[in-house]
């Protein structure tokens, strides 16, 4: 238990996931509301950034707990 408290935090993985969802909003609200291939294709194309950093994110976070 003094491990899981005294373990320090990295939030910048956590930043970066949050303003990509954040960027990706709209995209996201279209696609729940009437999903298509070309609107998926469409939100990739448009948003290639906040697409790989959600794709890293995993990664990012799992490089974080080993450290």
């Amino acid at each position: 238990m003094k491990e899981f408290l005294n373990k320090k935090i990295n939030w910048i993985p956590i930043f970066l996931g949050v303003m990509s969802l954040w960027d990706l909003r709209t995209e996201i609200r279209l696609l729940v509301e009437n999903f298509t291939f070309i609107g998926l294709s469409y939100a990739i194309g448009k948003h290639p950034l906040a697409i790989s950093t959600l794709a890293l994110l995993p990664l990012m976070l799992g490089r974080q707990s080993r450290l």
